[in-house]
């Protein structure tokens, strides 16, 4: 495909990325930052489009991981670091202070459940839940990515039984 002909059919799903992009931004600006950026990468790595497939769906994927990527982004630059000597605002509780006896009661019991998991599964489970990517878990265990997944799944699957109770 030459390059007049990538840019024109890029420039034909411009509509339908935009209402994709609102769709995951829910708002106006955001979306046309989306589809702008969205647009940039896909004309910066044209060399990477493979002929005879699909542009569409490879700069949908372009979007959503974008989207995907600013919203970590975003999520982590929130995070307050504390760098005081005495790591004041660490110690400062960040909640209302009062744990119902409920609370701190289902802790327990879902502290319980997980340890309760077989290893295979309450090994991924936790480190997912630690915040590790399914890629890092699959690199530590020395399994494959789907393996990884399935367990996780299977490890959410198991919790939800055990715990049905707090479903309510």
């Amino acid at each position: 495909m030459t390059a007049i002909e990538f840019n024109n059919q890029l420039t034909d799903l411009r509509d339908n990325l935009h209402r994709f992009a609102y769709r995951l931004t829910t708002n106006a600006e955001e979306a046309e930052d989306l589809l702008q950026e969205t647009m940039l990468k896909a004309l910066s790595n044209k060399d990477k489009f493979q002929d005879k497939t699909n542009l569409k769906s490879w700069t949908f994927t372009i979007m959503k991981n974008t989207f995907i990527n600013n919203y970590r982004r975003a999520t982590r630059s929130q995070t307050i670091l504390d760098t005081t000597k005495e790591l004041h605002f660490l110690n400062v509780p960040q909640d209302s202070g009062f744990i119902s006896p409920d609370a701190s009661f289902s802790v327990q019991e879902i502290r319980k459940a997980i340890n309760n998991l077989e290893i295979e599964y309450r090994k991924p489970f936790t480190m997912h839940t630690e915040g590790f990517k399914y890629k890092e878990i699959a690199e530590e265990l020395g399994l494959p990515i789907g393996s990884v997944k399935s367990r996780i799944f299977i490890a959410r699957k198991k919790l939800m039984s055990m715990l049905q109770d707090y479903s309510r």
